[in-house]
């Protein structure tokens, strides 16, 4: 397998042999290190790959049954395209700045994307690095980060499901209160695999930081995800990474260190993509 870096972040993997554990311990090993891996010419079915997210750890089951792929629930849909009248998985998901499952007590290690459909016009997924976003912080706004808790929660980037159609808007949120509460985490991560500090805030999932005694400092968060580039809307933040793919790609992303938000074509266009999220329990080795 030929390992080649790419322009601005992540490498691409050509090669692969799907039965070689080398091969999987490789594109395991260059997503932590690279944070992207494109791996070139992968066309798998829904159980292909499911088996291709066991090789690098533990599938989960997304929690809300409505993104389920029909045949194997723990792929993760995200379409514009319904079949036989009937909408497949969720459309146009991710749109806002997160890290995936950021809201639970544990985010997932490893995400798995597989392109089914693309639009030939703004396709893509951007992408943050948070590790290097905390080392270009200013030394005294990193200090102070580091000294603070973020508190992450669904409750603003929640899709409305077609049951709550009538539903009133507090029982939905009393729902999500419920289901998903509010999780805390120091808002300067340690990386589970790489040791790496993470600045681990989003503006899709994280609702406000707490300093020391407690007192919530939205001053912070807003200093925060503007250093981070993530309240630019042009997007050309220089941390910014735009990763373009093609049917036939498969791309593995460290999920700690980056957050990403999507691209949607405002046209009908097709588009339609599968999704594998893992923990990682593996021994950590040296990368």
């Amino acid at each position: 397998m030929k390992i080649s870096p790419q322009p601005g972040m992540g490498v691409i993997a050509e090669g692969f042999v799907p039965g070689s554990d080398v091969d999987v311990r490789t594109l395991k090993q260059a997503a932590y290190r690279h944070r992207i891996v494109i791996v070139k010419e992968q066309h798998l079915d829904p159980a292909g790959l499911l088996e291709f997210g066991r090789r690098l750890g533990t599938p989960q089951l997304y929690y809300e049954p409505i993104y389920h792929h029909p045949d194997v629930p723990e792929v993760f849909v995200s379409s514009n395209v319904s079949t036989g009248g009937r909408q497949l998985g969720v459309p146009k998901t991710g749109q806002f700045w997160h890290s995936d499952y950021q809201f639970m007590p544990r985010p997932f290690d490893l995400t798995i994307i597989s392109p089914r459909q693309v639009p030939r016009e703004r396709r893509g997924t951007l992408f943050i690095d948070l590790v290097e976003a905390y080392r270009r912080l200013d030394p005294e706004l990193a200090r102070v980060a580091s000294e603070t808790v973020a508190i992450h929660t669904p409750r603003r980037k929640f899709k409305i499901r077609p049951d709550d159609v009538y539903r009133p808007i507090g029982d939905v949120l009393a729902e999500i209160d419920t289901r998903t509460p509010p999780v805390r985490q120091p808002t300067v991560l340690r990386h589970p695999r790489t040791g790496e500090q993470v600045l681990y805030v989003t503006e899709g999932a994280t609702e406000t930081i707490e300093d020391s005694a407690g007192r919530p400092r939205p001053d912070l968060l807003e200093q925060l995800l503007s250093a981070t580039g993530q309240l630019d809307p042009a997007d050309e933040h220089p941390v910014i990474h735009l990763q373009k793919f093609d049917v036939g790609d498969l791309l593995i992303w460290d999920n700690i260190a980056l957050a990403h938000r999507s691209l949607h074509n405002p046209t009908a266009e097709p588009a339609e993509s599968w999704r594998i999220t893992v923990y990682d329990d593996e021994p950590v080795t040296a990368l």
